[in-house]
């Protein structure tokens, strides 16, 4: 009798303390959900916006948006709108005006969609191809000056590309590629961001696999083609992904290399639109957004099993 009365109370606080923290859980997730829904709106609102603009006709775009470029006002050396901004997301008529122009009425947008694809599929498959060579070696061979070089790989990579655009561009001018496209495709090629992500990778590949396959009388190549390659292939799409959606949208890059408007990728050329044709810049913008998102839809599970990898081997 005595330790159930000794008992009594400490289960019962133990039952309130779990309840509390019960209570603590989920206003947290409530609040979370809450705050992150806010954020989903934010970021989503734009993109829903340009999607559902794209389908409205040019006298309501104009009467809606009309004003942003019409009404502005300059005050203490600042530009501002002068009158509100009618968002709109449901049109009144749905059109196909513009998408049969910048699809069918004029080949400027194909040309530049054809350029984009032009440098962006070289890019992401040589780059792939170096990063796997040199990421094996870095995994498999020691030594001082595989560090050195690993070493300035990070730099490479930590540093923003406007800080290498410059050397990019001298490099450039000295082999004779300014103003082609190889000034775009080969610095993209060698870029130092998939060999790091598969250097990582490479090096928590079980070292038993490795001499089960010398055993056998496997050599390097074998290796590489045959066990390496094979258990990166969930980060090579991956980085393929990523890589794909930087070079996509790329703007510093063309317009500091190339010259010539015709050479242009399709990210320059949306930039530079018009503010006139403000349902054509809707969209073109559309269109724009289409393959990245059916790239990243497609290759959704290999990029999240690829990020599930990247801190160790199951």
């Amino acid at each position: 009798m005595k330790n159930e009365i000794i008992t009594d109370p400490v289960i019962k606080r133990a039952r309130r303390t779990k309840k509390l923290t019960r209570v603590r859980k989920n206003i947290f997730t409530a609040a979370s959900f809450i705050m992150l829904s806010a954020l989903a709106v934010v970021i989503i609102t734009p993109i829903l916006l340009t999607v559902t603009n794209a389908f409205m006709s040019s006298s309501e775009i104009s009467s809606n948006y009309g004003q942003v470029f019409s009404n502005l006002t300059t005050k203490e050396g600042s530009t501002y709108i002068a009158e509100t901004v009618n968002l709109k997301i449901i049109p009144d008529t749905v059109v196909f005006d513009q998408f049969l122009t910048i699809l069918i009425k004029s080949p400027t947008y194909i040309i530049k969609f054809w350029n984009s694809l032009m440098y962006c599929v070289p890019i992401v498959v040589f780059q792939l191809v170096v990063a796997l060579g040199a990421a094996y070696g870095f995994a498999r061979f020691e030594g001082g000056l595989r560090s050195i070089v690993f070493f300035v790989y990070i730099i490479l990579m930590l540093m923003p590309y406007q800080v290498t655009l410059v050397p990019n561009f001298i490099v450039a001018d000295m082999l004779g590629i300014l103003n082609t496209r190889w000034a775009i495709i080969l610095p993209g090629v060698f870029s130092p961001f998939a060999v790091f992500i598969l250097t990582r990778f490479m090096r928590r590949i079980p070292h038993s696999l490795i001499e089960a396959a010398k055993l056998d009388g496997a050599g390097e190549w074998r290796i590489f083609r045959h066990i390496c390659v094979p258990m990166s292939s969930s980060i090579v799409y991956s980085c393929a992904i990523l890589i794909f959606i930087d070079y996509w949208n790329m703007v510093e890059q063309p317009l500091i290399m190339l010259n010539d408007p015709e050479t242009h990728p399709l990210s320059v050329f949306l930039s530079n639109l018009n503010t006139a044709d403000t349902g054509i810049a809707f969209a073109a913008a559309t269109v724009y957004m289409i393959v990245p998102m059916l790239m990243f839809l497609y290759s959704e599970d290999y990029l999240v099993e690829g990020i599930s990898y990247s801190g160790g081997i199951k």
